[in-house]
């Protein structure tokens, strides 16, 4: 018992010196357990001139599943998620260019129908022409484009509170932007906080170290952030899709949170009502990132559909 309790001190210890002295170190090991534990491992491909990093894992048969994250996110926004698709399904979750590992490039443009043709290329490069896309936020704006332009690449798609449409009501968000203020922005450290309980409805703590990390990867391309915010909801205010939904041909599932305050829940009714093939599940107590604060529900609702088709 006491050679068990010295080594959980040891191990405590130990844990505590990397928090404090290797705070980077700790954070990319326990990034690495979470892949780990959804079978996903890290790769890259050539994408033209640029090579994009990507996650997989799951059975190298059937229509692969790619998800595409959202506004300042990577491809490790789908590691929590991973766990309870890979088991049946394969999975694919890339850096979008302008963000995490891919190329960060000032001078490119970011805008959806852009990233969108930059997606069929990365598919293009990876073999792959047909899939089950899907995507949060930013990630649901382009795949949403995607299906618009490439119906012939689609199985199905589904929509983790996508931008790209307008509802009845406006968000917190969209009556910032009006304003043109950007409320995702990090000015200081203290910054981190606030948008995780503005993203989250019942957001996870984040440890101080860690939220510096966050902070001190955002700062470093500000500037880029800022640009690719603008164009990606400069769009989705003007120039919203709400149109062109019933050229949607996938069969299409929408999952939002109730409580999002970046992209209203009225947005729902607009796309059930505007894209033929499609079905709608609303989670309460739940925020912008459902695959993220409720990983096993949402997955369980997108297991079901995909089953379907």
């Amino acid at each position: 018992m006491m050679t068990v309790l010295y080594l959980l001190v040891a191990v405590i210890a130990a844990l505590m010196i990397f928090y404090f002295a290797f705070p980077q170190v700790l954070y990319d090991f326990l990034r690495n357990q979470l892949r780990r534990r959804g079978g996903m491992v890290q790769k890259s491909v050539q994408v033209g001139e640029h090579v994009w990093p990507y996650l997989e894992g799951g059975p190298a048969d059937g229509v692969p599943v790619v998800l595409l994250h959202g506004f300042g996110g990577d491809k490790d926004n789908w590691s929590i998620y991973a766990p309870q698709i890979t088991r049946k399904h394969r999975l694919i979750s890339p850096d979008l260019p302008g963000f995490g590992e891919n190329d960060r490039s000032l001078d490119r443009d970011y805008d959806v129908a852009t990233q969108s043709h930059r997606l069929a290329q990365f598919l293009e490069a990876l073999g792959i022409t047909k899939c089950h896309l899907g995507g949060n936020s930013m990630g649901g704006f382009i795949a949403l484009q995607f299906a618009l332009e490439y119906p012939d690449m689609l199985a199905s798609m589904t929509l983790f509170n996508n931008a790209g449409v307008v509802g009845d009501d406006k968000s917190e968000l969209q009556v910032a932007a009006e304003k043109g203020e950007n409320v995702l922005a990090l000015q200081t450290l203290d910054d981190a906080e606030r948008l995780m309980k503005f993203v989250a409805y019942k957001p996870v703590v984040m440890p101080g170290q860690f939220r510096k990390i966050f902070f001190e990867e955002a700062n470093a391309h500000k500037e880029l952030l800022d640009k690719i915010f603008w164009q990606i909801a400069g769009s989705g205010i003007e120039h919203p899709l709400n149109d062109r939904l019933n050229e949607v041909q996938a069969p299409t599932l929408i999952i939002w949170g109730r409580h999002d305050r970046l992209i209203d829940v009225s947005c729902v009714a607009v796309m059930e009502n505007g894209i033929g093939n499609s079905e709608a599940v609303i989670f309460e107590e739940t925020g912008h990132i459902p695959m993220i604060e409720k990983p096993k529900e949402s997955a369980a609702v997108h297991l079901a559909f995909l089953a379907k088709h």
